[in-house]
């Protein structure tokens, strides 16, 4: 079956998983091995790209350590620092017709991205990864947390992306055109890109759908709750206001 798994130019894959990485020597070995197995029960290509978002402590090197041992992985590094440099610069080097973002913790078990993928679902430009859809579970996440982040998805809805519970969730998959369209328009490289993102492509008509999915809190994180959660009100305010000057508008031409 890992023949199925090369990346060639006349075959590119149909999925690929980007992965961004700071300071992941903990946790990046274990989250790995779970995507190299699922990679290897799959019929079809997979590629694995994981965007080393200059770590200072062993997360390349372990990295680099599972792509010499696995065709289909490899990677990149970045060095402007957040993760939503590390996401742009992995979507835009992604070669799959399906790319999904993944969580370096996979707090959502991996096996569920079949979830985002046909035949279970289809019809999509982005499908974002819900903890707070119809059928999504939380497992052990605090209360403090849970309510930070329905403060904050309060604040989104009302500025800048209406119409879904959880924006923030960090697993989303994009159509290959569609990543290929926003990611450029992308200017937030912290916690807020996803927000910016998807207010992107609601500008330029792109159906987004919510996904419940299995969510497991896992400790270590790294969100600084007051901190991080200032920065992010002020950059929503900042995507509303880059919306209102057209910074994600289709130009005449369509582009």
């Amino acid at each position: 079956m890992a023949r199925t798994h090369q990346n060639h130019d006349e075959d590119r894959p149909f999925l690929s998983i980007v992965v961004p990485a700071y300071n992941e020597e903990a946790r990046l070995p274990a989250s790995l091995q779970a995507i190299a197995a699922f990679v290897e029960q799959q019929s079809y290509a997979v590629e694995v790209v994981i965007v080393d978002n200059n770590s200072t402590d062993s997360t390349h090197t372990i990295a680099q350590e599972f792509a010499s041992e696995q065709p289909y992985m490899r990677v990149l590094f970045e060095k402007t620092q957040g993760k939503g440099a590390a996401v742009r610069t992995g979507m835009l080097a992604a070669r799959g017709q399906y790319r999904f973002i993944c969580d370096a913790d996979l707090s959502m078990p991996i096996v569920e991205v079949q979830k985002f993928l046909p035949p279970q679902l289809s019809g999509y430009d982005i499908a974002i990864a819900s903890r707070e859809a119809p059928g999504a579970v939380r497992y052990n996440e605090p209360w403090y947390r849970h309510l930070m982040g329905r403060v904050f998805n309060t604040i989104v809805r009302l500025f800048a992306v209406p119409g879904f519970q959880d924006t923030q969730c960090g697993f989303k998959m994009f159509r290959d055109a569609v990543a290929e369209d926003v990611f450029p328009l992308q200017t937030m490289n912290g916690w807020s890109f996803d927000v910016e993102v998807l207010y992107a492509a609601q500008r330029r008509g792109y159906k987004i759908v919510e996904v419940p999915i299995n969510w497991y809190y896992k400790d270590n994180t790294r969100i600084h709750p007051i901190h991080d959660s200032i920065d992010m009100f002020v950059e929503v305010f900042k995507i509303r206001r880059n919306g209102l000057r057209g910074m994600y508008s289709r130009s005449k031409h369509g582009a």
